[in-house]
């Protein structure tokens, strides 16, 4: 199983959408709030990109985060359970599995989350208009906006605004739950 983050592919990605925007390093790190040595390492294909950090790049380029993670893929696709590519949180416990990406002219990615009991992942806004879509299958957590999250439950769903400040904090230990982040 390889649970390491698809480097080459975020490389060639992150060259790709800054180009497509127009923006130097230079530039494309100021804002995104990381070091202009980070995201060279990061568009070398080198470092360990967290999660927190790929989604800053993803708004100051102004693309859906799980275009910087996807290859390009067959029509019929597989992903078990323990596979795909993962991307961890530098700040808690919480792994998000990209299971599928939004094709052409379709806005929306799907994840499949893993997350144990600790501070929980605060997440900054997303680009605006972006709703996220939780099904939880295992545990418990609270989930939503940062200033009201909700207690799920397996088989709970819940819709919230992405643009605004939100949180993932696992309650019981093994929470799995399927994210869908919808765009504009």
């Amino acid at each position: 199983m390889d649970t390491k983050a698809p480097l080459d592919v975020i490389a060639a990605s992150l060259r790709r959408h800054r180009a497509r925007a127009g923006l130097s390093l230079s530039e494309a790190a100021k804002r995104a709030g990381v070091a202009k040595s980070t995201l060279s390492q990061l568009e070398s294909g080198t470092g360990n990109p967290s999660v927190e950090t790929l989604w800053a790049l993803a708004v100051a380029l102004d693309t859906p985060f799980a275009a910087l993670l996807d290859p390009p893929r067959p029509q019929v696709q597989l992903i078990r359970a323990g596979e795909g590519p993962v991307l961890y949180s530098e700040n808690t416990e919480y792994s998000a599995t990209l299971v599928a990406s939004s094709p052409p002219y379709a806005r929306r990615d799907i994840y499949r989350i893993a997350v144990n009991p600790g501070p929980g992942r605060r997440s900054d806004p997303h680009m605006p208009g972006v709703v996220e879509h939780v099904l939880l299958g295992t545990g418990r957590a609270l989930v939503g906006p940062a200033d009201n999250p909700v207690e799920l439950h397996p088989g709970d769903y819940l819709a919230y605004p992405g643009d605004h400040p939100h949180l993932f904090q696992a309650l019981a230990p093994n929470t799995l739950a399927t994210l869908i982040s919808e765009h504009p």
